[in-house]
């Protein structure tokens, strides 16, 4: 009996390092010789590294100089063809997704190559801090809703594609959950109307003559894996006290419902929102007061650790104003 060849598999580490600037979120991302923004990457070495994690702080310090604070493991992603053309017969890569929190400024990283981002330049349609953004329903529902339409009897879904479009997008009365990001951004790739679709071979997208212009393409699938963190990151707020990883070791109140708003991507209510801050009991006041608001001092604040004894799951579960 002939030995049966197995495809060899590589293991990579992918990064999704996310920072505030300016009330900003950001996503440390580099180019690569086709122009194309990525998130940090490189390899699992076994014998150098004893797990996963110390092997992707080692070099995420060594490629961008950044010495990591909360990292969490996201997902494996290993979908066929996701460094390589469908026809390669080399070495599977396989990447383990992780996201990691900093303070980094891009002063920083000014020797590195690497540059800290707006993370809605990828996904403009995630960003409803002033209103619901135009893109939707200019250019994303039309498209989906044609391409609804087009749906065979012979789904094999368990949700056909029009109930997908109104949960995921918040129509007809359906509401926007600011956590379906990876959602969204899966039923766009599936439509064909993201480039990621294209490069991939997707006949959804090969059939169109053009594609929508919806927020910049990532290399490989590097833009489902910031999907994946920023989806956890919004719901990782609620539960636990991940926001205090973004902000300086002391803040103003303001300074913390910016930071909130900014991951979340919605606008909330000041005083609703001080009303939880307080009722949380996650900060405590430092006595001291800040004058860089521009306008009357604020009180500074800092994040209250014993709260971390006190409640399993100590978070900010706030409440938008739609």
């Amino acid at each position: 009996m002939s030995e049966m060849l197995l495809t060899p598999i590589e293991i990579g580490l992918t990064a999704a390092i996310v920072a505030i600037e300016d009330h900003e979120p950001q996503i440390l991302t580099a180019r690569a010789g086709d122009g194309l923004a990525g998130l940090p990457f490189g390899p699992f070495d076994a014998l150098a590294h004893r797990t996963f994690e110390i092997g992707l702080r080692a070099w995420v310090e060594q490629q961008a100089g950044l010495r990591l604070g909360y990292v969490e493991q996201l997902y494996t992603f290993g979908d066929r063809g996701r460094h390589a053309e469908a026809a390669h017969t080399g070495a599977h890569m396989v990447s383990i997704g992780y996201l990691a929190l900093t303070r980094a400024v891009d002063g920083e990283l000014a020797a590195t190559g690497a540059s800290f981002e707006p993370w809605y330049r990828f996904f403009p349609w995630e960003d409803w801090r002033e209103q619901p953004p135009e893109i939707i329903a200019r250019d994303i529902i039309p498209a989906l809703m044609k391409w609804a339409e087009e749906e065979t009897p012979e789904t094999t879904r368990a949700l056909p594609r029009k109930d997908r479009v109104r949960f995921y997008f918040g129509l007809d009365g359906a509401p926007w959950d600011e956590e379906r990001v990876l959602d969204r951004y899966e039923l766009l790739y599936e439509a064909g109307l993201i480039e990621e679709a294209r490069r991939d071979g997707r006949p959804a997208a090969l059939a169109r003559k053009t594609l929508p212009a919806l927020g910049t393409s990532m290399r490989f699938d590097h833009r489902r894996i910031l999907a994946t963190a920023i989806a956890r990151l919004r719901a990782k707020l609620k539960y636990r006290p991940v926001v205090f990883e973004l902000l300086p070791a002391e803040f103003t109140l303001t300074e913390l419902q910016h930071t909130v708003e900014a991951i979340s991507g919605r606008h909330l209510h000041k005083q609703n929102f001080r009303r939880l801050v307080e009722t949380e009991a996650l900060v405590e006041p430092t006595g001291a007061m800040s004058t860089q608001t521009g306008g009357r001092p604020a009180a500074l604040y800092r994040f209250r650790r014993d709260v971390l004894q006190e409640r399993p799951a100590p978070g900010l579960r706030v409440r938008s104003r739609r």
